[in-house]
């Protein structure tokens, strides 16, 4: 599960953008001048530097240069592109501060040491992580957190003399740095295992313990911003032991380890905590042979088919957590909203709207804080964001005028773009449909998994099927099989990872049938899969006669409720706004604000002095 698969094709291009000659030699393809040191061209120096074709491993023979690595430092040096998704990840767009790294580590100071053999950590271990205390105020403890090329990127304080009733906060971090985990730069390059903590201490208790590659997460068990920037790091280990906080049994860290990454994992069993909440605990309570045991005795989490009924969790199935989709009226239908690890199809008529509900439900997906993906595979993506952003925006900040052919233009103003790009920026991604490999084509339902391991993805919107399963294509096969089994693959990925698929289906043409479910386009395992079918359609010529529905309304019909089992066959009547691209309810407001409006905390990150 590789984020970025070295082609030769990258090497050729790296060369065109910097403008260098090149020229194949067997598995080799050698630059006329090196991009780093680029000495002048003379009968000794010609073509030192060169990338190999197989590997994409670069280096330059050159004595005073010796400059080597692979295609992903050639990409962070050079801002050479390696396509959408690696760049995310090695080249991430969004701007964290540049923290100076010491030319020399951090020699810990005596008030840092004293407090870590306080609580059981030894000397040594504060020296090999650079632990110390702030130049102003000797009772706030440093962590340095350098990533594994030795760069500090993130900084964590910890008040050692906290007092609720005086200070705001017991531990904070550096403002707009890059996350990622403690401890990276002390791991071997073994890879074997990686320990995992939840606090900064616990992985320095383990590393006291004698273990090796000891990492703890940069802001708690909720914190997970920084898998997109750890997780190729983390993804080479063979195996990954979860020791995270222990209370009223249950583990932190655990499950969302378990849903991340791909790595075999184990976990410390619940007897040898002793008692004790965390690994720092178990240190000073019982020495370094009790976190020795306990990561020792680590088992792997169980893969089961069958489990005894009784030991099934008892679930309040009107308590689950649902997605309000902004629609009151539907919302009202299905208790609460539409409930999280099922798939909802959603089916009308072309162009009678139905990406407009899925898309303003995704909206509202942003708005609550789901991170969400969508796949568009009938839109180009600007055009899908102009429509999402409209939607975002509503009406009062959608601007007009008219074009001098008298057609309205509307759009959203600069400055109120970037709020809003800004305020979803870690929260709404999109298939990247301009990327085509015709060597290794990735399938949809692959970048649906990782997308949702990697950036905790709550919902996904898959519209729609049709063009879906051409991204998803295998020969051989039936299609209405195939349309079956990439329905039961969204729906394991929807239990599995307790997500909210939301798929868009086209109807049959010139469809009688009463029951919408009979009448989607495709295999009867669509509908059969799905825990939600709604149904968005123009009303009949006779509803309309009878004045039923207007003539630019719709009819949102509830067609099959798994959960619940109530449906709503009259439909509700939906109305369109034109200018923002909203659909609402007659119990809606359609001008309801999202938190980009609300919002006043958007500040330009910049360089400035660390206080250590």
């Amino acid at each position: 599960m590789k984020i970025y698969e070295f082609k030769e094709q990258d090497a050729y291009d790296f060369a065109h953008q910097q403008g260098i000659e090149v020229k194949r030699a067997g598995d080799e393809l050698h630059f006329k001048i090196c991009p780093y040191c680029r000495p002048r061209p003379t009968k000794g120096n010609v073509r030192t530097f060169s990338i190999n074709l197989k590997t994409g491993q670069f280096k330059c023979l050159r004595t005073s240069c010796g400059v080597s690595g692979n295609m992903i430092q050639l990409s962070r040096d050079f801002d050479f592109s390696l396509g959408t998704e690696a760049d995310e990840y090695y080249r991430p767009r969004k701007k964290y501060r540049r923290l100076p790294t010491p030319e020399k580590p951090y020699v810990p100071k005596d008030p840092a040491i004293r407090y870590l053999e306080g609580r059981g950590i030894s000397g040594e271990i504060a020296h090999k992580y650079e632990i110390t205390v702030r130049n102003d105020n000797e009772n706030i403890l440093v962590f340095p957190f350098y990533d594994d090329r030795g760069k500090l990127q993130f900084v964590k304080y910890r008040n050692t003399d906290y007092n609720p009733d005086r200070d705001k906060n017991k531990e904070w971090c550096e403002k707009s740095c890059k996350p990622i985990l403690f401890g990276m730069k002390q791991c071997n390059d073994k890879f074997d295992c990686l320990i995992v903590t939840e606090g900064q201490l616990d992985s320095l208790s383990v590393a006291s313990a004698g273990l090796e590659n000891a990492v703890s997460v940069p802001n708690g068990a909720q914190g997970f911003t920084w898998v997109p920037y750890c997780f190729n790091w983390v993804s080479k280990f063979s195996e990954i032991v979860v020791f995270g906080d222990f209370e009223k049994g249950h583990m932190t860290l655990l499950e969302d380890f378990q849903k991340r990454f791909p790595n075999k994992i184990r976990y410390v069993r619940e007897q040898d905590y002793q008692g004790c909440k965390d690994a720092n605990e178990l240190l000073q309570k019982h020495g370094s042979a009790a976190v020795q045991q306990a990561v020792e005795n680590a088992v792997m989490v169980p893969v089961q088919r069958v489990l005894p009924l009784a030991d099934v969790e008892n679930v309040n199935i009107y308590e689950l957590p649902k997605l309000k989709t902004g629609i009151r009226e539907l919302d009202r239908t299905l208790y609460g909203g539409l409930p999280f690890g099922m798939v909802c199809v959603i089916a009308g008529k072309r162009g009678e709207g139905k990406s407009t509900v899925a898309s303003w439900i995704m909206a509202n997906a942003t708005e609550q804080g789901y991170p969400t993906f969508a796949y568009s595979g009938e839109l180009p993506n600007y055009l899908y964001k102009s429509w999402f952003d409209f939607q975002i925006a509503g009406r009062n900040h959608v601007t007009e005028n008219q074009t001098e052919f008298g057609i309205v233009n509307r759009f959203i103003t600069n400055r109120n773009q970037e709020l809003i790009n800004a305020w979803y920026r870690e929260r709404a991604y999109i298939y990247d449909s301009r990327i085509i490999d015709t060597d290794e084509q990735e399938d949809l339902l692959k970048s649906v998994t990782r997308a949702i391991m990697q950036y905790g993805i709550r919902v996904v919107l898959i519209d729609n099927l049709m063009t879906a399963m051409y991204i998803d294509e295998k020969q051989g096969t039936d299609k209405y099989d195939q349309q079956g089994r990439f329905v039961r693959e969204l729906t394991k990925i929807a239990i599995r990872y307790d997500v909210l698929i939301l798929l868009v289906a086209h109807r049959r043409k010139n469809a009688s049938s009463p029951d919408a479910n009979d009448e989607i386009s495709g295999s009867g395992d669509i509908t059969n899969l799905a825990g939600i079918t709604l149904s968005y359609d123009r009303g009949s010529k006779d509803e309309i006669d009878k004045g039923i529905l207007a003539e630019d309304e719709r009819k949102l019909i509830v067609a099959k409720n798994r959960l619940f089992g109530k449906v709503n066959l009259n439909g509700i009547i939906i109305s369109y706004d034109e200018k923002s691209k909203r659909v609402y309810g007659p119990r809606d407001d359609v001008n309801v604000q999202f938190g980009w409006d609300r919002s006043d905390c958007f500040e330009q990150a910049g360089d400035m002095e660390i206080p250590f």
